[in-house]
């Protein structure tokens, strides 16, 4: 068995079994409390340059489904992209004997084949605590044979903190890409890594999309001839798509009806001139209570962001807050005053988590159908 580290920038050191492939990275080291849906978070874009900690302490129990299993429209049910996304995986323990009818190999080969590194058989509660309370910190994950630790504590304090790069340009779709061809109405979905989850519950309802680039402009958006416009999840600081905020912006002066998701809810804050900040650590999970400031109702979201919308800078906008976080009281969604635009920072796809806030995908697309007519 390999040897592994896991050197966070403060110095904190953790020394536990390598799997996956041999090999060294750096990024933002995270944690999420899921206790299933391992293959949908390492395909999530939004993690990439992050190395993803699991609370959960059994991790690969049911192994790697094959992406064979798809939708109707050919969309793969269990992943979120076509690769890992992560930079790094750490678990308390992997299992290596999966059971589960769906099951086509073992987690420690798929990270082998994608070359992704993993560490397992370290005190992951602890971990977690630390990070909860000093917040989201950059790490160094080394797997193989011979490691010289002091090397990594010395790279570990001068680490290029991934969320300064242009994380999106890196998970977006390379060419506009079409689904459901020939349905109307069509609906623009701009990728800044987009979940499947997002296409696919999209697809189930009946039109038809245009995936395009994350930078591509509002007129060759509107060559299209969109009914409405999706602006998707994504990694890293929403102030890096600066030329997806400048896209927003003019779509959303053509009264089309918008709806953002995770990084989509805080691209269209900042079109409308409010802010963005950085969480302290993020919400990471399936089991986040969100409430509705106009009904009250509280719901239970799948959430995977670091960065939230400063909630005194709406003021100076057309949106006003519309759902909150009943843990920290960030926002949660915005919705505009007069026109049918709306961003929710939790994920009503899921994939993986509750569902129970898909019914959003419905009012978007009624709003794109009474646009189209």
């Amino acid at each position: 068995m390999s040897k592994a580290f896991l050197v966070l920038e403060d110095g904190t050191t953790v020394q536990g079994r390598g799997f996956g492939n041999s090999t060294e990275v750096s990024g933002e080291v995270v944690f999420n409390t899921g206790m299933v849906g391992y293959t949908e978070s390492l395909t999530d874009p939004s993690y990439c340059g992050q190395i993803l900690l699991q609370t959960y302490p059994l991790i690969g129990n049911y192994g790697v489904p094959p992406p064979s299993l798809t939708d109707s429209f050919g969309v793969p049910l269990h992943f979120e992209s076509e690769r890992i996304q992560v930079a790094g995986y750490a678990v308390s323990e992997l299992q290596r004997n999966p059971s589960h009818w769906s099951n086509n190999k073992v987690l420690n080969d798929w990270l082998k084949e994608e070359k992704i590194p993993g560490i397992e058989r370290i005190d992951t509660r602890e971990l977690t605590k630390k990070l909860r309370t000093k917040g989201t910190m950059l790490g160094i994950l080394k797997v193989g044979d011979e490691i010289d630790l002091e090397e990594l504590k010395e790279k570990a304090g001068r680490i290029e903190d991934p969320n300064e790069k242009d994380l999106v340009r890196r998970v977006t779709v390379a060419r506009p890409l079409e689904y459901n061809t020939g349905a109307q109405p069509t609906v623009v979905l701009i990728d800044c890594g987009v979940k499947y989850g997002i296409l696919r519950d999209l697809l189930a309802k009946g039109v038809g999309v245009v995936r395009v680039p994350y930078d591509l402009s509002a007129d060759d958006i509107l060559a299209y001839d969109p009914s409405g416009i999706l602006v998707s999840n994504g990694p890293g600081d929403p102030r890096r798509c600066e030329r997806t905020i400048a896209t927003v912006k003019a779509l959303m002066e053509t009264g089309l009806p918008m709806m953002g998701i995770c990084l989509g809810n805080q691209i269209l804050a900042l079109a409308a001139g409010a802010d963005t900040y950085k969480l302290k650590f993020g919400h990471r999970g399936q089991n986040q209570p969100c409430v509705d400031l106009k009904s009250g109702r509280c719901y239970i979201t799948s959430q995977n962001h670091g960065y939230a919308i400063e909630p005194e800078s709406l003021k100076r906008t057309t949106f006003e807050v519309w759902f909150l976080n009943v843990n920290d009281k960030t926002v949660e969604g915005i919705r505009h005053k007069t026109r049918p635009i709306f961003g929710v920072q939790f994920h009503p796809e899921a994939s993986p988590g509750p569902r129970e806030t898909e019914f959003l995908f419905d009012e978007f697309v009624k709003e794109v159908k009474e646009c189209r007519n």
